[in-house]
């Protein structure tokens, strides 16, 4: 029964959420839309399933939700904070490219770090090394390297490896 699941239902999480997004795009609850939604959520993951090395595993589920209120906190912080400096002279900016080293092991979490980091106003993940142990990241705006290097490694990669590791 397990192999049958996972044969039609490889990543359920993955099809609840087609589904609901389907749903949401279409603005309907009529059946062809639901059907369709359902065939969706089905086919999908079936087809893209050998693109997933791994399944990932949320180990503290409490410990995901508060990393995701501290994320929504920082993205405002974070526009409000470069709004202020984008909008104020210029000669005031401190951009820099810090070199984030990382204990992350996991490709897939190393992926979230790095889409974490871009999705926050201000800064991108530039670059991963060849050995998966430096991330290269550009800052709008610094006064501390080091404290800004802490902060990521604190805030994000230490919840991260602690959710997901």
């Amino acid at each position: 029964m397990i192999k049958f699941r996972k044969k039609i239902l490889p990543q359920p999480g993955f099809s609840v959420v087609l589904l609901i997004t389907w749903i949401l795009a279409h603005e309907s609850l009529e059946p062809e839309t639901l059907l369709i939604g359902a065939c969706a959520a089905i086919i999908l993951p079936a087809l893209t399933n050998h693109f997933w090395p791994q399944m990932l595993r949320v180990r503290r589920w409490g410990m995901l939700i508060k990393f995701l209120f501290i994320f929504c906190y920082d993205i405002i912080v974070a526009n409000i904070q470069v709004a202020q400096l984008v909008l104020g002279p210029s000669d005031r900016l401190r951009p820099a490219f810090l070199e984030v080293p990382i204990t992350l092991s996991n490709p897939l979490v190393i992926s979230i770090l790095s889409a974490v980091i871009s999705l926050a106003p201000g800064t991108v993940a530039a670059n991963l090394s060849g050995d998966r142990k430096t991330l290269l990241v550009h800052i709008l705006h610094t006064d501390d390297t080091e404290g800004s290097v802490q902060r990521i490694k604190e805030r994000y990669e230490a919840a991260l490896k602690e959710i997901f590791e």
